[in-house]
């Protein structure tokens, strides 16, 4: 009921509005113990150290306490699989599955490296990776029954884990969120499902005999632009870190986007930027980095996906693309499209035409 004109109190004065936290549902911490249950480990000092209730299954999980919580059951079990399988997953086989995507000229090779890797470390999962006509695959399915029910936690996180750290590692090495267009899981609807949109996609559902996350071919193509040395920096807080990027619940990537965007043509500055969103660069870079991005990465990327889009779908010349993009001279254009695709786009224009050659430009 309204407080009447002569007992309401005055009104405060008005406060800058406070960051949203990160967070997970109760149900991934639920799941990302069971493996440690099953095997008569006792959660309970862990959850305690990182301050986390396993009774209180409605309150939500600071993403930091989460990653604390992942790194710290990987160490009691010397398990980097959370004793879901049926054999471990030795300490380091993070870091070498890392390694071992990072040489690779692009993405599909690096998923397929990722694949084989798997293959010998953790057979009771087969990964599997199709390109398709109209989209590609990425595909998770038993090699044998990991739980007695479909939908025991346990198997519900197992399958939630391995497309988390295939998705988060490919987003890490293109240095780029990559949308996933639609996910099929392999089980009932779970308690937790709705903070799917925030880790996976917007587009999900249930059911079915394996794990299939559709998404856009052409990412495939993408180039791996981390080198040894942010692999370096990537590993400290590994492998609880990956737990942390490329959420959609991270919002400083998307509003910069968006403004940078919006500006086109003109070239924001991180320092305009940063001032719009109210911010010091020095917070505006800090923010970028928690959320495993940079302003650099996320000028690069937009451009990329413009120029790939106009090139795609229109007819627009080289030059009116590049100055459509900020770019002042054709040719820096030219040596940025190259780096990005390994083509020149003409040649690009070109291998499209040749790809489909009933379909006609708009």
């Amino acid at each position: 009921m309204p407080m009447s004109s002569s007992s309401a109190a005055p009104a405060p004065s008005p406060a800058a509005p406070e960051r949203r936290r990160a967070s997970v549902a109760m149900g991934f911490v639920t799941g990302m113990v069971a493996g440690m249950q099953r095997r008569g480990h006792d959660p309970a000092p862990l959850l305690a150290a990182t301050d986390i209730d396993l009774a209180d299954s409605a309150s939500r999980i600071p993403l930091d306490r989460y990653a604390a919580l992942y790194n710290r059951v990987i160490r009691d079990l010397d398990d980097e699989g959370f004793g879901l399988f049926e054999r471990p997953l030795g300490t380091g086989s993070f870091e070498f599955l890392c390694r071992g995507m990072l040489g690779a000229p692009h993405l599909a090779e690096a998923l397929e490296r990722a694949r084989r890797f798997l293959h010998i470390v953790l057979p009771d999962l087969a990964v599997s990776i199709h390109r398709l006509d109209s989209h590609a695959e990425l595909r998770i399915a038993e090699t044998r029954p990991l739980c007695p029910t479909r939908d025991d936690p346990a198997r519900v996180f197992a399958f939630e884990w391995l497309l988390r750290l295939l998705h988060g590692l490919a987003c890490w090495l293109v240095g780029r969120g990559l949308a996933l267009d639609a996910v099929r899981f392999p089980f009932a609807r779970p308690p937790h499902a709705d903070d799917y949109q925030l880790i996976y996609t917007a587009h999900f559902s249930f059911g079915g005999d394996d794990l299939a996350a559709r998404f856009n071919p052409t990412l495939l193509d993408l180039p791996i632009r981390r080198d040894e040395a942010a692999l370096a920096r990537f590993l400290e807080g590994a492998p609880g870190k990956i737990t942390t990027l490329y959420r959609r619940d991270r919002d400083t990537v998307v509003r910069v986007r968006d403004l940078l965007r919006a500006a086109l043509p003109a070239n924001l500055s991180q320092e305009h930027v940063a001032d719009r969103l109210h911010l010091s660069p020095r917070t505006l870079h800090r923010r970028l980095d928690e959320e495993g991005s940079s302003f650099r990465a996320i000028k690069e990327a937009l451009r990329r996906d413009i120029a790939v889009a106009r090139l795609t779908k229109t007819r627009h010349s080289i030059a009116r693309v590049a100055a459509d993009l900020g770019y002042a001279d054709t040719s820096a254009f030219y040596r940025a499209f190259i780096a990005w695709t390994g083509l020149s786009p003409e040649r690009y224009r070109k291998q499209l035409a040749a790809q489909a050659p009933a379909q006609s430009a708009p």
